[in-house]
């Protein structure tokens, strides 16, 4: 997540004795969350005609990928929820380890959520993330936020594939 914050400066007028207040903006800052768990990348616009079609659509070919960024921690995505601008979320029911360095891609369309292939489906056929601009959310068990990145394809797709990463 970048944020913007303006400081104001005081100066004093030259010759006039008198103080004005100048709004200096400082360049864009990244947050970051303390946390193991990051989104690592999207697949926001999937290859094809999109459909929603759960027999022949192209859902399953739209991801969110999540890595645990830990040299040494075993990660449980059980409780996690990843979530768009608008509110649509996906809740990890299940145990689901993610060794160090691992990752798992959470994918539209109909499957299991298990360890087996790094991969979980949010069993649901329709398009979550927008094509042209959305938010992608990360929240631990708890609700406090592990990771959020905002995306616009203009802005963050620039070889215009549909793929976005976040942390390498």
């Amino acid at each position: 997540m970048r944020t913007r914050t303006i400081r104001p400066v005081i100066a004093a007028a030259l010759g006039a004795g008198a103080l004005a207040t100048v709004l200096v903006a400082t360049p864009a800052q990244a947050t970051e969350y303390p946390s193991n768990l990051k989104i690592a990348g999207v697949q926001y616009d999937a290859p094809g005609r999109d459909s929603n079609s759960c027999t022949t659509g192209n859902t399953k070919a739209e991801f969110v990928t999540i890595k645990n960024f830990s040299r040494t921690a075993r990660m449980n995505l059980k409780g996690y929820v990843v979530k768009d601008a608008v509110g649509n979320s996906y809740t990890f029911r299940l145990n689901h380890y993610l060794e160090p360095g691992d990752h798992v891609k959470l994918r539209g369309g109909r499957g299991t959520e298990s360890d087996a292939g790094n991969v979980a489906y949010r069993n649901n056929c329709n398009f979550i993330w927008n094509n042209d601009r959305d938010t992608i959310k990360l929240i631990k068990p708890g609700g406090a936020a592990a990771d959020t990145h905002a995306y616009t394809k203009a802005a963050n797709d620039r070889d215009g594939n549909g793929f976005i990463t976040f942390h390498s």
